[in-house]
């Protein structure tokens, strides 16, 4: 069996919207867009979030929506000619991608919005413990996590920037 061709897994509170359509589906040559969400897959609004979600596809891409154990099931049976972009909204559901076998390498933080409890530690990224944990271990593990909200920006080491004192 051979490796799936996981050309993106990018976090993105928003999952699929237009920026991923025009800017990193067409910079990472994706063809398959899997957003690996349990309830964007599964939920109880499942339907609503997916009619959305193929709207900002417009077209351009075919679209998955899988739960993470689905992903982790089944991404090994991906058809070689499949350039697969992994979407998430979370660092956690990421984390347990990786540590559920899918061979991710790198992973890039666009938006991870402000909430009570989290620190702003980039323009679009702000986090918590739970977060900083799910990037520990994922680094633990070979992924290099950076934050680049936009292919022409610079990547920035996600874990350098969380440990900064606030």
């Amino acid at each position: 069996m051979t490796a799936p061709n996981i050309v993106w897994t990018r976090i993105d509170e928003r999952l699929l919207h237009g920026q991923i359509r025009i800017t990193w589906g067409k910079h990472t040559e994706a063809n398959l867009i899997l957003v690996a969400n349990d309830d964007a897959a599964e939920g109880p609004s499942a339907a609503f979030m997916q009619a959305g979600m193929k709207a900002s596809a417009g077209g351009e891409y075919a679209v998955r929506f899988f739960s993470i154990q689905k992903t982790i099931d089944v991404i090994h049976k991906a058809s070689p000619k499949q350039s697969i972009f992994i979407l998430c909204n979370n660092p956690t559901d990421v984390a347990r991608l990786v540590e559920g076998g899918v061979p991710i390498t790198h992973c890039n933080v666009g938006n991870m919005h402000f909430h009570e409890g989290k620190r702003q530690i980039a323009k679009t990224v702000s986090v918590d413990e739970k977060d900083i944990d799910a990037f520990e271990r994922m680094v633990a593990r070979g992924v290099t996590c950076t934050i680049q909200n936009t292919p022409d920006q610079s990547p920035v080491n996600v874990l350098e920037l969380a440990k900064q004192p606030a």
